[in-house]
């Protein structure tokens, strides 16, 4: 049956009205699927393997007391023996000459002032020579800078010396005690005590761990540190003065101090700088009341030895290694990788733990950052950049056109 002019009009008016969607319809979803942002995909992290650090052992002296620790962290790393103060000696002197620094300081290039000695000084000299004690040769009108008469006391352990460079600094060997026992406080050594600045009373006393501490102060200060690595000094009107520290320049000790106060009791507060990896670790440390000074510093080696091999080199991560993945829904993958190999010293009982942050993708370049490998060694953290391994790309027109319920 043939159509009427209405049923024609309709049926043209659809044609053009469906037409015209089309084309509205297209002009809207092409530029919108083409140019829609794509969604965030995110990352699949993967399971990470934590190294494993050597366990330290130690073989501890019997006798006295004993610790050793390290400077890249507090306290001590391992300790044996007494933890009663102890008699200290002529570490005495260390402590002495940091409270002198502490009023009268010096630059490790300085001189200093000059000191002029006088009957004073011969009478400490003659009183330490009466009790058998540890001197230098001294004369009334001696001169000498502040820096020789600490050399003097620090490196052939001088007692006179030391009753001098107080007296000096203080005005008389009490006004240096009680300055003495506020530095103390102030520094935390809180189980040390002076009664005079040579060492030659067994009332000065100390234990094992604030030792260690004292070794940190002694090392942290620069002329002290220069003082007592130095293997001998010449010294105007005295000629030359050795370190009577036998272990300098072995297993790489630098210091610190000795102390002998009677026979069968010997003492080194030690400091030892060793390798590790591509890293120095500076180790310090004491051992009161030995025989004499070359069992200890026999115990003081194995010390050492122990310590170092309780330090390893860890690697953390390597060059191209996989931390997470991603897979986008138009087929493209990338992995956030390390970029360099990773390593760092790790003492035995330090725990260790890695936490990924990937970062969520749409497009990226390959090297592009792609998160972080954070490591928490200890009380020390470490954050290691993380790269996307391969490019992400847009998916292109086609994929885009054919999948809008990945784009809205």
């Amino acid at each position: 049956m043939p159509l009427t002019p209405p049923q024609i009009f309709r049926r043209r008016r659809i044609a053009v009205f469906s037409a015209a969607g089309v084309v509205l319809a297209t002009a809207f979803y092409l530029p919108l699927t083409l140019l829609a942002p794509l969604d965030e995909t995110s990352a699949n992290v993967l399971p990470v393997d934590l190294p494993v650090a050597a366990e330290a052992e130690f073989s501890f002296p019997s006798y006295g007391a004993s610790a050793i620790g390290a400077l890249d962290r507090a306290g001590v790393l391992a300790q044996a023996g007494s933890s009663d103060p102890l008699p200290i000696a002529s570490i005495t002197k260390i402590i002495t000459t940091l409270v002198v620094l502490d009023a009268k300081p010096l630059d490790v290039d300085e001189a200093g002032p000059t000191i002029t000695f006088g009957q004073t000084d011969v009478d400490f000299y003659n009183t330490q020579v009466a009790q058998y004690g540890s001197v230098s040769p001294v004369y009334d009108g001696l001169q000498l800078s502040q820096r020789d008469a600490m050399t003097v006391v620090l490196l052939p352990s001088a007692n006179n010396y030391a009753q001098s460079l107080a007296n000096w600094a203080f005005g008389s060997e009490d006004a240096f005690v009680a300055a003495a026992a506020v530095w103390l406080e102030e520094n935390g050594l809180e189980n040390t005590t002076l009664t005079e600045p040579s060492g030659i009373q067994d009332t000065n006393r100390s234990t094992a761990a604030d030792l260690t501490e004292l070794a940190r102060l002694a090392i942290g200060n620069p002329v002290i540190a220069d003082i007592v690595s130095t293997s001998s000094a010449e010294i105007p009107s005295i000629g030359t003065v050795s370190n009577s520290n036998a272990l300098l320049g072995i297993d790489g000790v630098d210091g610190i101090k000795t102390g002998t106060l009677v026979v069968g009791w010997s003492c080194l507060l030690f400091s030892a700088d060793v390798t590790v990896g591509e890293e120095v670790v500076t180790l310090v440390g004491v051992v009161l009341g030995g025989p004499d000074h070359p069992t200890i510093d026999a115990a003081i080696q194995e010390l050492i030895a122990d310590a170092t091999a309780g330090y390893s080199e860890v690697e953390l991560a390597t060059a191209g290694e996989e931390f997470a993945d991603y897979d986008t829904p138009w087929g493209d993958e990338s992995a956030a990788i390390a970029s360099t190999t990773s390593t760092a010293v790790v003492w035995g009982e330090d725990e260790i733990s890695m936490t990924v942050e990937a970062v969520p993708v749409r497009l990226a370049e390959s090297g592009e950052n792609a998160g972080t490998l954070h490591v928490q060694i200890g009380a020390k953290t470490l954050d290691i950049p993380l790269v996307f391994s391969e490019e992400i790309d847009d998916p292109g027109a086609w994929w885009r056109l054919t999948n809008p319920q990945s784009l809205f």
